[in-house]
Protein backbone atom coordinates (compact mmCIF):
# COMPACT_ATOMS: atom_id res chain seq x y z
CA UNK A 1 0.00 0.00 0.00
CA UNK A 2 2.78 2.39 0.97
CA UNK A 3 4.77 1.51 -2.16
CA UNK A 4 1.70 2.18 -4.30
CA UNK A 5 1.22 5.58 -2.68
CA UNK A 6 4.87 6.47 -3.17
CA UNK A 7 4.63 5.41 -6.82
CA UNK A 8 1.62 7.69 -7.23
CA UNK A 9 3.53 10.61 -5.76
CA UNK A 10 6.56 9.89 -7.92
CA UNK A 11 4.44 9.65 -11.07
CA UNK A 12 2.73 12.94 -10.30
CA UNK A 13 6.05 14.65 -9.66
CA UNK A 14 7.57 13.18 -12.80
CA UNK A 15 4.66 14.43 -14.88
CA UNK A 16 5.67 18.02 -14.14
CA UNK A 17 9.30 17.36 -15.01
CA UNK A 18 8.33 15.56 -18.23
CA UNK A 19 6.03 18.40 -19.19
CA UNK A 20 8.85 20.90 -18.83
CA UNK A 21 10.87 18.79 -21.27
CA UNK A 22 7.94 18.59 -23.67
CA UNK A 23 7.57 22.33 -23.65
CA UNK A 24 11.21 22.63 -24.61
CA UNK A 25 10.56 20.86 -27.95
CA UNK A 26 9.83 17.14 -27.66
CA UNK A 27 6.11 17.45 -28.39
CA UNK A 28 4.89 15.56 -31.44
CA UNK A 29 3.66 17.66 -34.33
CA UNK A 30 0.05 16.83 -33.47
CA UNK A 31 0.55 17.71 -29.79
CA UNK A 32 2.28 20.95 -30.72
CA UNK A 33 -0.59 21.97 -32.98
CA UNK A 34 -3.12 21.17 -30.27
CA UNK A 35 -1.12 23.17 -27.73
CA UNK A 36 -0.75 26.15 -30.04
CA UNK A 37 -4.40 25.94 -31.05
CA UNK A 38 -5.49 25.90 -27.42
CA UNK A 39 -3.47 29.00 -26.57
CA UNK A 40 -4.61 30.76 -29.75
CA UNK A 41 -8.26 30.09 -28.95
CA UNK A 42 -7.73 31.38 -25.40
CA UNK A 43 -6.07 34.52 -26.75
CA UNK A 44 -8.86 35.06 -29.22
CA UNK A 45 -11.51 35.54 -26.55
CA UNK A 46 -9.78 36.31 -23.24
CA UNK A 47 -7.25 38.93 -24.31
CA UNK A 48 -9.51 41.30 -26.29
CA UNK A 49 -12.17 41.26 -23.58
CA UNK A 50 -9.88 41.79 -20.60
CA UNK A 51 -7.63 44.21 -22.47
CA UNK A 52 -10.49 46.50 -23.42
CA UNK A 53 -11.86 46.29 -19.89
CA UNK A 54 -8.50 47.28 -18.43
CA UNK A 55 -8.01 50.01 -21.01
CA UNK A 56 -11.38 51.50 -20.10
CA UNK A 57 -10.53 51.33 -16.40
CA UNK A 58 -7.27 53.16 -16.99
CA UNK A 59 -8.94 55.79 -19.16
CA UNK A 60 -11.79 56.36 -16.73
CA UNK A 61 -9.43 56.71 -13.78
CA UNK A 62 -6.84 58.93 -15.47
CA UNK A 63 -9.12 61.08 -17.65
CA UNK A 64 -9.45 63.46 -14.70
CA UNK A 65 -6.09 64.89 -15.78
CA UNK A 66 -7.51 65.76 -19.20
CA UNK A 67 -10.71 67.05 -17.61
CA UNK A 68 -8.61 69.29 -15.39
CA UNK A 69 -6.93 70.80 -18.44
CA UNK A 70 -10.39 71.22 -20.02
CA UNK A 71 -11.63 73.34 -17.13
CA UNK A 72 -12.88 70.98 -14.41
CA UNK A 73 -10.75 72.54 -11.67
CA UNK A 74 -11.80 76.05 -12.60
CA UNK A 75 -15.52 75.27 -12.97
CA UNK A 76 -15.66 73.43 -9.63
CA UNK A 77 -13.54 76.14 -8.02
CA UNK A 78 -11.04 73.60 -6.68
CA UNK A 79 -7.74 74.61 -5.18
CA UNK A 80 -4.66 72.59 -6.09
CA UNK A 81 -4.82 71.02 -2.63
CA UNK A 82 -8.47 69.99 -3.11
CA UNK A 83 -7.67 68.46 -6.48
CA UNK A 84 -4.87 66.40 -4.95
CA UNK A 85 -7.17 65.28 -2.13
CA UNK A 86 -9.76 64.12 -4.67
CA UNK A 87 -7.17 62.05 -6.54
CA UNK A 88 -5.90 60.58 -3.27
CA UNK A 89 -9.42 59.61 -2.18
CA UNK A 90 -9.71 57.43 -5.29
CA UNK A 91 -7.04 55.08 -3.97
CA UNK A 92 -8.43 54.50 -0.48
CA UNK A 93 -11.40 52.29 -1.53
CA UNK A 94 -9.35 51.10 -4.50
CA UNK A 95 -6.85 49.53 -2.12
CA UNK A 96 -9.51 48.31 0.31
CA UNK A 97 -11.38 46.46 -2.46
CA UNK A 98 -8.47 44.53 -3.98
CA UNK A 99 -8.05 41.64 -1.55
CA UNK A 100 -11.75 40.98 -0.82
CA UNK A 101 -12.52 41.13 -4.53
CA UNK A 102 -9.82 38.58 -5.35
CA UNK A 103 -10.97 36.22 -2.61
CA UNK A 104 -14.58 36.22 -3.80
CA UNK A 105 -13.68 36.02 -7.50
CA UNK A 106 -13.85 32.24 -7.54
CA UNK A 107 -17.06 32.13 -5.47
CA UNK A 108 -18.97 34.69 -7.53
CA UNK A 109 -17.36 33.76 -10.82
CA UNK A 110 -15.31 36.12 -13.04
CA UNK A 111 -18.07 36.08 -15.65
CA UNK A 112 -20.27 37.95 -13.17
CA UNK A 113 -17.79 39.92 -11.07
CA UNK A 114 -15.60 41.51 -13.77
CA UNK A 115 -18.46 42.79 -16.01
CA UNK A 116 -20.31 44.04 -12.91
CA UNK A 117 -17.30 46.06 -11.83
CA UNK A 118 -16.91 47.43 -15.36
CA UNK A 119 -20.55 48.50 -15.65
CA UNK A 120 -20.52 50.05 -12.18
CA UNK A 121 -17.47 52.26 -12.68
CA UNK A 122 -18.85 53.31 -16.09
CA UNK A 123 -21.93 54.65 -14.29
CA UNK A 124 -19.74 56.48 -11.76
CA UNK A 125 -17.60 57.95 -14.56
CA UNK A 126 -20.71 59.42 -16.17
CA UNK A 127 -21.90 60.79 -12.82
CA UNK A 128 -18.65 62.74 -12.47
CA UNK A 129 -19.99 65.01 -15.18
CA UNK A 130 -22.70 66.13 -12.77
CA UNK A 131 -20.35 67.04 -9.93
CA UNK A 132 -20.64 70.75 -9.17
CA UNK A 133 -18.92 70.94 -5.80
CA UNK A 134 -15.80 69.64 -4.13
CA UNK A 135 -17.82 67.21 -1.97
CA UNK A 136 -19.67 65.84 -5.00
CA UNK A 137 -16.41 65.34 -6.86
CA UNK A 138 -14.90 63.58 -3.82
CA UNK A 139 -17.89 61.20 -3.66
CA UNK A 140 -17.50 60.31 -7.34
CA UNK A 141 -13.80 59.61 -6.98
CA UNK A 142 -14.44 57.43 -3.92
CA UNK A 143 -16.94 55.19 -5.70
CA UNK A 144 -14.82 55.10 -8.85
CA UNK A 145 -11.95 53.66 -6.80
CA UNK A 146 -14.28 51.21 -5.05
CA UNK A 147 -15.61 49.84 -8.34
CA UNK A 148 -12.26 49.71 -10.15
CA UNK A 149 -10.18 48.31 -7.28
CA UNK A 150 -10.81 44.64 -7.93
CA UNK A 151 -10.39 44.74 -11.69
CA UNK A 152 -6.69 44.37 -12.52
CA UNK A 153 -5.78 41.98 -9.69
CA UNK A 154 -8.90 40.06 -10.68
CA UNK A 155 -7.78 39.93 -14.31
CA UNK A 156 -4.29 38.69 -13.40
CA UNK A 157 -5.76 35.99 -11.15
CA UNK A 158 -8.34 35.17 -13.82
CA UNK A 159 -5.74 34.70 -16.58
CA UNK A 160 -3.56 32.56 -14.32
CA UNK A 161 -6.44 30.07 -14.32
CA UNK A 162 -6.14 29.60 -18.10
CA UNK A 163 -2.46 30.02 -19.02
CA UNK A 164 0.74 28.34 -17.90
CA UNK A 165 3.09 30.36 -15.70
CA UNK A 166 5.67 31.09 -18.40
CA UNK A 167 2.95 32.39 -20.74
CA UNK A 168 1.67 35.10 -18.43
CA UNK A 169 4.10 37.97 -18.85
CA UNK A 170 3.56 38.60 -22.55
CA UNK A 171 -0.15 38.76 -21.86
CA UNK A 172 0.19 40.97 -18.80
CA UNK A 173 2.51 43.19 -20.85
CA UNK A 174 -0.35 43.79 -23.25
CA UNK A 175 -2.23 45.48 -20.43
CA UNK A 176 0.61 47.89 -19.72
CA UNK A 177 0.98 48.44 -23.44
CA UNK A 178 -2.72 49.26 -23.56
CA UNK A 179 -2.15 51.67 -20.67
CA UNK A 180 0.76 53.27 -22.51
CA UNK A 181 -1.39 53.66 -25.63
CA UNK A 182 -4.22 55.09 -23.55
CA UNK A 183 -1.72 57.58 -22.18
CA UNK A 184 -0.74 58.43 -25.72
CA UNK A 185 -4.22 58.83 -27.16
CA UNK A 186 -6.46 59.73 -24.23
CA UNK A 187 -5.20 63.29 -24.60
CA UNK A 188 -6.05 63.26 -28.31
CA UNK A 189 -9.49 61.79 -27.59
CA UNK A 190 -10.12 64.34 -24.85
CA UNK A 191 -9.06 67.16 -27.16
CA UNK A 192 -11.60 65.98 -29.74
CA UNK A 193 -14.37 65.61 -27.18
CA UNK A 194 -13.69 69.09 -25.82
CA UNK A 195 -14.91 70.46 -29.12
CA UNK A 196 -18.41 69.57 -27.90
CA UNK A 197 -18.12 72.31 -25.28
CA UNK A 198 -21.51 73.96 -24.95
CA UNK A 199 -23.50 71.15 -26.63
CA UNK A 200 -26.69 70.54 -24.62
CA UNK A 201 -25.40 72.95 -22.02
CA UNK A 202 -22.46 70.75 -20.98
CA UNK A 203 -18.84 71.84 -20.73
CA UNK A 204 -16.11 70.00 -22.60
CA UNK A 205 -14.79 68.26 -19.47
CA UNK A 206 -18.31 67.00 -18.73
CA UNK A 207 -18.55 65.44 -22.17
CA UNK A 208 -15.25 63.63 -21.54
CA UNK A 209 -16.82 61.85 -18.56
CA UNK A 210 -20.19 61.26 -20.26
CA UNK A 211 -18.94 59.69 -23.49
CA UNK A 212 -16.13 57.62 -21.98
CA UNK A 213 -18.41 56.42 -19.17
CA UNK A 214 -21.19 55.50 -21.60
CA UNK A 215 -18.89 53.33 -23.69
CA UNK A 216 -17.67 51.57 -20.53
CA UNK A 217 -21.24 50.75 -19.50
CA UNK A 218 -22.02 49.28 -22.92
CA UNK A 219 -18.90 47.15 -22.91
CA UNK A 220 -19.55 45.94 -19.35
CA UNK A 221 -23.02 44.72 -20.33
CA UNK A 222 -21.63 43.02 -23.44
CA UNK A 223 -19.00 41.21 -21.32
CA UNK A 224 -21.63 39.26 -19.37
CA UNK A 225 -22.31 37.18 -22.47
CA UNK A 226 -18.71 36.57 -23.53
CA UNK A 227 -16.36 35.98 -20.58
CA UNK A 228 -15.93 32.33 -19.51
CA UNK A 229 -15.67 31.30 -15.86
CA UNK A 230 -13.14 28.53 -16.52
CA UNK A 231 -11.56 26.49 -19.36
CA UNK A 232 -14.71 24.36 -19.29
CA UNK A 233 -16.84 27.08 -20.89
CA UNK A 234 -14.61 29.00 -23.29
CA UNK A 235 -16.75 29.82 -26.34
CA UNK A 236 -13.92 29.21 -28.82
CA UNK A 237 -13.02 25.77 -27.41
CA UNK A 238 -13.86 22.41 -28.91
CA UNK A 239 -13.84 19.38 -26.53
CA UNK A 240 -10.19 18.54 -27.25
CA UNK A 241 -9.09 22.10 -26.43
CA UNK A 242 -11.00 22.09 -23.16
CA UNK A 243 -9.39 18.81 -22.09
CA UNK A 244 -5.92 19.92 -23.17
CA UNK A 245 -6.19 23.27 -21.37
CA UNK A 246 -7.03 21.55 -18.08
CA UNK A 247 -4.20 19.07 -18.68
CA UNK A 248 -1.72 21.91 -19.24
CA UNK A 249 -2.72 23.57 -15.98
CA UNK A 250 -2.36 20.31 -14.05
CA UNK A 251 1.12 19.73 -15.46
CA UNK A 252 2.10 23.28 -14.55
CA UNK A 253 0.91 22.81 -10.96
CA UNK A 254 -1.55 25.57 -11.76
CA UNK A 255 -4.97 23.98 -11.25
CA UNK A 256 -6.47 24.33 -7.79
CA UNK A 257 -10.22 23.91 -8.11
CA UNK A 258 -10.64 22.43 -4.60
CA UNK A 259 -8.62 25.11 -2.77
CA UNK A 260 -10.71 26.52 0.09
CA UNK A 261 -10.38 30.00 1.60
CA UNK A 262 -8.92 30.04 5.12
CA UNK A 263 -7.32 32.68 7.30
CA UNK A 264 -4.26 30.46 7.70
CA UNK A 265 -3.62 30.41 3.96
CA UNK A 266 -4.21 34.16 3.67
CA UNK A 267 -1.90 34.91 6.60
CA UNK A 268 0.83 32.61 5.24
CA UNK A 269 1.44 35.00 2.34
CA UNK A 270 2.42 37.78 4.75
CA UNK A 271 5.29 35.59 6.00
CA UNK A 272 6.87 35.17 2.56
CA UNK A 273 9.74 37.62 2.27
CA UNK A 274 9.94 37.17 -1.52
CA UNK A 275 6.32 38.33 -1.85
CA UNK A 276 6.83 41.29 0.49
CA UNK A 277 9.99 42.36 -1.30
CA UNK A 278 8.39 42.40 -4.73
CA UNK A 279 5.48 44.34 -3.17
CA UNK A 280 7.98 46.96 -1.98
CA UNK A 281 9.36 47.20 -5.52
CA UNK A 282 5.82 47.52 -6.87
CA UNK A 283 5.12 50.35 -4.42
CA UNK A 284 8.08 52.23 -5.88
CA UNK A 285 6.89 51.43 -9.39
CA UNK A 286 3.38 52.63 -8.52
CA UNK A 287 4.65 56.02 -7.38
CA UNK A 288 6.31 56.59 -10.76
CA UNK A 289 3.62 54.90 -12.85
CA UNK A 290 0.57 56.71 -11.49
CA UNK A 291 2.35 60.01 -11.04
CA UNK A 292 3.27 60.04 -14.71
CA UNK A 293 -0.24 58.99 -15.74
CA UNK A 294 -1.93 61.76 -13.76
CA UNK A 295 0.45 64.64 -14.26
CA UNK A 296 2.12 64.30 -17.67
CA UNK A 297 -0.96 65.86 -19.37
CA UNK A 298 0.04 69.08 -17.61
CA UNK A 299 3.77 68.72 -18.28
CA UNK A 300 4.61 67.79 -21.88
CA UNK A 301 3.30 66.20 -25.07
CA UNK A 302 2.57 62.58 -24.08
CA UNK A 303 2.21 60.60 -27.33
CA UNK A 304 5.90 59.73 -28.17
CA UNK A 305 6.84 58.58 -24.64
CA UNK A 306 3.92 56.17 -24.44
CA UNK A 307 4.44 54.85 -27.97
CA UNK A 308 8.06 54.13 -27.03
CA UNK A 309 6.85 52.42 -23.84
CA UNK A 310 4.53 50.19 -25.89
CA UNK A 311 7.35 48.83 -28.06
CA UNK A 312 9.88 48.24 -25.29
CA UNK A 313 7.24 46.68 -23.02
CA UNK A 314 6.36 44.03 -25.59
CA UNK A 315 10.00 43.24 -26.44
CA UNK A 316 10.89 42.92 -22.75
CA UNK A 317 7.90 40.69 -22.08
CA UNK A 318 8.78 38.35 -24.93
CA UNK A 319 12.38 38.01 -23.74
CA UNK A 320 11.32 37.50 -20.11
CA UNK A 321 8.81 34.79 -21.03
CA UNK A 322 11.08 33.13 -23.57
CA UNK A 323 14.03 32.85 -21.21
CA UNK A 324 12.10 33.02 -17.90
CA UNK A 325 14.22 35.88 -16.62
CA UNK A 326 11.85 38.24 -14.82
CA UNK A 327 14.52 39.77 -12.59
CA UNK A 328 17.12 40.45 -15.27
CA UNK A 329 14.56 42.09 -17.57
CA UNK A 330 13.11 44.17 -14.73
CA UNK A 331 16.62 45.29 -13.77
CA UNK A 332 17.50 46.31 -17.35
CA UNK A 333 14.31 48.35 -17.85
CA UNK A 334 14.62 49.92 -14.39
CA UNK A 335 18.12 51.07 -15.36
CA UNK A 336 16.49 52.82 -18.30
CA UNK A 337 14.11 54.64 -15.97
CA UNK A 338 17.06 55.50 -13.69
CA UNK A 339 18.72 57.39 -16.55
CA UNK A 340 15.46 59.18 -17.25
CA UNK A 341 14.93 60.09 -13.59
CA UNK A 342 18.47 61.44 -13.30
CA UNK A 343 18.03 63.54 -16.44
CA UNK A 344 14.70 64.83 -15.14
CA UNK A 345 16.38 66.01 -11.94
CA UNK A 346 19.30 67.74 -13.62
CA UNK A 347 17.95 68.68 -17.06
CA UNK A 348 16.66 72.18 -17.68
CA UNK A 349 16.26 72.49 -21.44
CA UNK A 350 13.05 71.33 -23.12
CA UNK A 351 14.94 68.76 -25.22
CA UNK A 352 16.68 67.14 -22.26
CA UNK A 353 13.55 67.08 -20.12
CA UNK A 354 11.49 65.57 -22.93
CA UNK A 355 14.11 62.90 -23.60
CA UNK A 356 14.16 62.18 -19.86
CA UNK A 357 10.38 61.79 -19.84
CA UNK A 358 10.55 59.29 -22.72
CA UNK A 359 13.19 57.21 -20.92
CA UNK A 360 11.38 57.39 -17.57
CA UNK A 361 7.98 56.40 -18.93
CA UNK A 362 9.46 53.66 -21.13
CA UNK A 363 11.46 52.16 -18.25
CA UNK A 364 8.66 52.31 -15.70
CA UNK A 365 5.99 50.80 -17.96
CA UNK A 366 8.19 48.05 -19.41
CA UNK A 367 9.40 46.86 -15.98
CA UNK A 368 5.91 46.61 -14.51
CA UNK A 369 4.83 43.39 -16.32
CA UNK A 370 8.00 41.63 -15.08
CA UNK A 371 7.13 42.57 -11.51
CA UNK A 372 3.44 41.73 -11.75
CA UNK A 373 4.13 38.36 -13.42
CA UNK A 374 6.55 37.43 -10.66
CA UNK A 375 3.70 37.30 -8.14
CA UNK A 376 1.42 34.63 -9.68
CA UNK A 377 4.52 32.82 -11.00
CA UNK A 378 5.78 32.29 -7.45
CA UNK A 379 2.54 31.72 -5.52
CA UNK A 380 0.72 28.39 -5.72
CA UNK A 381 -2.78 27.56 -4.55
CA UNK A 382 -5.79 29.72 -5.41
CA UNK A 383 -6.05 31.42 -2.02
CA UNK A 384 -2.32 32.13 -1.67
CA UNK A 385 -2.15 33.36 -5.24
CA UNK A 386 -5.26 35.51 -4.86
CA UNK A 387 -3.82 37.04 -1.69
CA UNK A 388 -0.36 37.61 -3.15
CA UNK A 389 -1.73 39.18 -6.33
CA UNK A 390 -4.00 41.46 -4.29
CA UNK A 391 -1.07 42.49 -2.08
CA UNK A 392 0.93 43.36 -5.18
CA UNK A 393 -1.77 45.66 -6.45
CA UNK A 394 -2.40 47.13 -3.01
CA UNK A 395 1.27 48.07 -2.94
CA UNK A 396 1.10 49.59 -6.42
CA UNK A 397 -2.02 51.57 -5.50
CA UNK A 398 -0.42 52.76 -2.28
CA UNK A 399 2.33 54.13 -4.48
CA UNK A 400 -0.40 55.92 -6.40
CA UNK A 401 -1.45 57.71 -3.21
CA UNK A 402 2.06 59.06 -2.69
CA UNK A 403 2.28 60.03 -6.36
CA UNK A 404 -0.58 62.52 -6.02
CA UNK A 405 1.49 64.62 -3.60
CA UNK A 406 4.89 64.80 -5.28
CA UNK A 407 3.92 67.05 -8.21
CA UNK A 408 2.64 70.22 -6.54
CA UNK A 409 2.04 73.20 -8.81
CA UNK A 410 4.50 75.15 -6.69
CA UNK A 411 7.33 72.92 -7.96
CA UNK A 412 6.59 73.65 -11.64
CA UNK A 413 8.07 73.76 -14.19
CA UNK A 414 10.83 71.32 -13.16
CA UNK A 415 8.88 69.34 -10.54
CA UNK A 416 12.03 68.79 -8.52
CA UNK A 417 10.16 67.08 -5.64
CA UNK A 418 8.74 64.41 -7.92
CA UNK A 419 12.08 64.00 -9.69
CA UNK A 420 13.92 63.38 -6.41
CA UNK A 421 11.33 60.95 -5.10
CA UNK A 422 11.30 59.01 -8.38
CA UNK A 423 15.09 58.81 -8.50
CA UNK A 424 15.34 57.59 -4.90
CA UNK A 425 12.69 54.91 -5.37
CA UNK A 426 14.23 53.69 -8.62
CA UNK A 427 17.61 53.25 -6.92
CA UNK A 428 15.86 51.31 -4.14
CA UNK A 429 14.14 49.12 -6.76
CA UNK A 430 17.44 48.22 -8.41
CA UNK A 431 18.93 47.09 -5.11
CA UNK A 432 15.76 45.20 -4.18
CA UNK A 433 15.68 43.43 -7.56
CA UNK A 434 19.16 42.04 -6.99
CA UNK A 435 18.15 40.83 -3.52
CA UNK A 436 14.96 39.27 -4.89
CA UNK A 437 16.77 37.22 -7.53
CA UNK A 438 19.37 36.04 -5.01
CA UNK A 439 16.61 35.05 -2.57
CA UNK A 440 14.60 33.08 -5.15
CA UNK A 441 17.72 31.21 -6.29
CA UNK A 442 18.50 30.36 -2.67
CA UNK A 443 14.95 29.17 -2.00
CA UNK A 444 15.03 26.90 -5.05
CA UNK A 445 18.36 25.42 -3.93
CA UNK A 446 17.06 24.90 -0.40
CA UNK A 447 14.03 23.00 -1.68
CA UNK A 448 16.33 20.47 -3.28
CA UNK A 449 18.81 20.19 -0.41
CA UNK A 450 16.01 19.88 2.19
CA UNK A 451 13.60 17.89 0.04
CA UNK A 452 13.45 14.86 2.33
CA UNK A 453 12.92 17.00 5.42
CA UNK A 454 10.16 19.05 3.78
CA UNK A 455 8.23 15.94 2.72
CA UNK A 456 9.07 13.78 5.75
CA UNK A 457 5.95 14.60 7.76
CA UNK A 458 3.77 14.44 4.66
CA UNK A 459 4.98 11.13 3.20
CA UNK A 460 1.61 9.52 3.96
CA UNK A 461 -0.24 12.10 1.84
CA UNK A 462 -0.94 11.89 -1.88
CA UNK A 463 0.95 14.29 -4.10
CA UNK A 464 -2.19 16.39 -4.54
CA UNK A 465 -2.66 16.66 -0.76
CA UNK A 466 1.00 17.49 -0.28
CA UNK A 467 0.71 20.26 -2.81
CA UNK A 468 -2.54 21.54 -1.31
CA UNK A 469 -0.76 21.89 2.04
CA UNK A 470 2.61 23.20 0.86
CA UNK A 471 1.65 25.16 -2.24
CA UNK A 472 4.67 26.90 -3.78
CA UNK A 473 6.84 25.60 -0.92
CA UNK A 474 6.63 22.08 -2.38
CA UNK A 475 10.05 20.90 -3.64
CA UNK A 476 8.63 20.33 -7.12
CA UNK A 477 7.48 23.94 -7.44
CA UNK A 478 10.32 26.00 -8.85
CA UNK A 479 10.32 29.73 -8.26
CA UNK A 480 10.82 31.88 -11.34
CA UNK A 481 13.56 34.44 -11.03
Amino acid sequence: MEDSKNDHIQNAETSIKVDETLVQATLTEEERKLDQGTVRRLDLILLPMTLIMYLLAWLDRANVGNARVAGLQKDLDLSNYQYQVAITVTYVPYIAAELPSNLILKKVGPRILLPTLCTAWGVVTMLQSQAHTFSGFIACRFFLGLCEGGLFPGIVLYLSGFYRRHELQVRIALFFSAASLSGAFSGLLAAAIQQMDGVRGLRGWQWIFVLEGLFTICFGLFSYAILPNSPKNVLTFQPQHKEHCLHRLQLDANLFESDKVSLKKIASVFKDVHVLLVCAILFSSGVCLYGLAYFTPTILLTVPPYVSAFGITMITAYVADRYRQRGACAFATTLLSLVGAAMTLKGRSIGVRYTALILLITGVYSSAPCLISWVPNNSAGHVRRATAVALAFISTSAGGILSTWIYPQSSAPFYHIGARVNLSLIVFSLVALVLQVMMLRRLNARKQSHRAKILEERAHLSYEDQFAELGDKHPEYRYTY
